[in-house]
């Protein structure tokens, strides 16, 4: 696990050097030569609409004919499944050392543990939620039907997010009207970045 963690950090150090070098080329083009820069943004500033391609992934899928007819294999299904999960969460992992596999011998209170602890308990209430669901289904049926009916609701979410799918020119109307601020800008936090970056690298 040491060895991924390594590797994952090596990665993020130089995907880290490589945003600072175009940080530092953008921002000095902006200083320079405002006018190409604001040509290049305009060539690589492009739209895609893939709502059309995806329309396919927004419909509803209906299973319920299929649980309510096989309702005792599904609540058996259900219930064995969340008792098997209760009984390894409550027996057989030891956080501390399923932490330390993850995260290394550390500190006794982690935040690699804290995380760990978190998920459990989350799985231990997915699994007694897997449990009273899978008892209701499997001894009432009728009923964990007329409960589903009342839960189903339609959300509708379009109008709340389609603000987000706009295109704005805000951002690059400031970024043109001070270019040499904001490329005075760039380059110092690009440049403090590249130092971080080869610093990590090096070390």
């Amino acid at each position: 696990m040491e060895i991924i963690r390594e590797i994952g950090l090596q990665v993020i150090e130089i995907l880290t050097l490589i945003f600072g070098i175009l940080g530092m080329a953008v921002s000095a083009m902006l200083m320079v030569s405002p006018h190409q820069t604001k040509n290049l943004s305009k060539i690589l500033n492009r739209s895609v609409n893939v709502d059309d391609k995806l329309t396919f992934l927004d419909k509803g899928i209906d299973i319920s004919d299929y649980f309510y007819g096989h309702h005792v294999v599904v609540g058996l299904l259900l219930v064995a499944g969340s008792t098997f999960a209760l009984f390894f969460f409550y027996v057989s992992l030891d956080i501390a050392k399923f932490s330390n596999i993850f995260f290394g011998p550390q500190q006794p209170v982690t935040w690699g543990e804290i995380l760990l602890s978190t998920i459990l308990w989350v799985g231990k209430v997915t699994c007694f939620a897997g449990l009273l669901f899978g008892s209701i289904l499997l001894f009432l049926p009728k009923k964990m039907k007329r409960l589903e009916i009342s839960l189903n609701a339609w959300f509708e979410t379009n109008s709340m997010f389609k603000k987000l799918d706009q295109p704005s020119n805000n951002v690059d109307s400031f970024f043109f009207r001070y270019p040499r601020p904001v490329g005075i800008t760039g380059v110092g936090l690009s440049f403090l970045i590249l130092c971080l970056s080869i610093i990590n690298l090096l070390d």
